[in-house]
């Protein structure tokens, strides 16, 4: 009777077992973590936009016993001379960079090179103080074809965005020309430079990280070229022309251009 009763009970249980199990709650698996984003490594892009140039362009001359013009002459040139030229063109080109993130902190360091056009012009003259109404002319032109960069980047990541600053080293071709004209006694001299030109650049820029590798961004950038100078000797005046090198002149022109562009690109 012990026997057949202990079976009983045994078989009840196993019946009733699974139904059991059943009611006990399940374990949830843990939820999936997005790995965080991360700005380090290499990347590659391109670039594009427009920059505004400022440049003071100056002509000057001295007198001479023996030259051509003057005491009055010179410092009316040098006033004349004394002048700005503003221009503004496209720019387009690539870059490549490397970015190591730590924390919230991004350094870096970032190259580009891009076709730069920038050309501008300006002329301006006066009645000769002496020689009234005779007159001179001084016209000035600055150009440059191309720009590259070299530059650490620091910056602030918050998951996909970038805000940083930059700055250090800029190259250009570096072109300006002058001349002078007057209308009594048929004058003429001129004078140009073409130099590679290194300065430095300053920014600041956001970029934004979408769909996987890719990133847009948008930037400003001053750069500034210095001052370049060139004499000449080669004045000459009257018919047939006389040459008065004497009278030395000296021209000088500056380089400054801030620079507004946007960028696409992607992380290798």
């Amino acid at each position: 009777m012990k026997t057949l009763l202990k079976g009983l009970v045994l078989a009840t249980f196993a019946l009733g077992a699974p139904a059991f199990a059943a009611d006990l709650p399940v374990k949830a698996p843990p939820p999936m973590v997005a790995p965080a984003f991360s700005w380090t490594g290499f990347y590659v892009g391109v670039v594009g936009g427009g920059e505004w140039s400022h440049s003071d362009a100056r002509t000057s001359t001295v007198f001479s016993p023996t030259g051509y013009f003057a005491t009055s002459s010179v410092p009316a040139i040098g006033a004349v001379g004394a002048q700005h030229i503003n221009a503004s063109g496209g720019t387009f080109g690539g870059e490549a960079g490397y970015n190591w993130q730590v924390g919230s902190v991004v350094l870096g360091v970032e190259t580009d090179f891009s076709w730069f056009g920038l050309k501008g012009t300006t002329a301006g003259g006066a009645l000769y103080p002496c020689c009234a109404p005779t007159a001179f002319a001084v016209a000035s032109t600055v150009e440059t074809d191309w720009l590259f960069t070299l530059r650490p980047r620091v910056g602030f990541a918050v998951d996909h965005w970038l805000l940083y600053g930059t700055g250090g080293l800029a190259v250009t071709n570096l072109k300006a020309a002058w001349a002078f004209a007057d209308t009594f006694a048929t004058a003429a001299e001129s004078a140009a430079i073409s130099t590679t030109k290194a300065g430095w650049v300053a920014g600041v820029g956001a970029e934004y990280a979408f769909a996987g590798p890719w990133s847009v961004k948008l930037e400003y950038l001053h750069v500034d070229f210095g001052s370049n100078t060139v004499s000449s000797t080669n004045l000459t005046a009257f018919t047939p022309p006389i040459n008065f090198p004497s009278n030395v002149f000296t021209h000088s022109i500056n380089l400054k251009s801030d620079v507004v562009r946007a960028g696409i690109n992607f992380r290798l």
